[in-house]
């Protein structure tokens, strides 16, 4: 089976098309987190941004509104540098997420662990106290956690 990018992150995300038996409802919604801790390999895209593309697009590609899909990553331990810095290179695919809507979020404890500042941060990247109280604010609006 053929993996493709799009319809929503256009040059990320690529996903397949399955014949699925596990219907999505009419009207669904989805309001999901992904943890990312782990920093990407010199060069490489981090695998858990990778993952939020590949969720919007296989959702677009059943049919889910767009208006019905919120997406959030926490981002903590040595992925802050994925998202921070000069260029990294995940840096298009951050641009491609913060785009079309999905919060991402550094953990203020591991950015101080790394010195890494507010101002290091990508563009609409946000700061927040630890992804511990990250985590548990988005689950207190509806969040789910991605287990993987």
């Amino acid at each position: 089976s053929s993996f493709t990018t799009g319809p929503e992150i256009e040059a990320f995300g690529p996903v397949a098309d399955v014949d699925a038996t596990l219907a999505i409802p009419d009207g669904a919604t989805f309001r999901h987190s992904f943890d990312t801790s782990k920093q990407a390999d010199d060069g490489e895209l981090n695998r858990s941004l990778v993952s939020a593309a590949r969720f919007i697009n296989m959702l677009a590609r059943a049919d889910v509104d767009a208006d019905n899909v919120d997406v959030a990553l926490v981002v903590h331990g040595g992925a802050v540098f994925d998202v921070s810095g000069d260029e990294p290179a995940s840096a298009e695919l951050v641009a491609a997420l913060i785009k079309r809507g999905v919060r991402i979020i550094v953990c203020g404890q591991s950015a101080a662990y790394y010195d890494v500042a507010t101002a290091d941060l990508l563009p609409g990247v946000e700061m927040a106290v630890s992804a511990m109280t990250a985590h548990a604010l988005l689950q207190q609006q509806g969040y789910t956690l991605n287990p993987f």
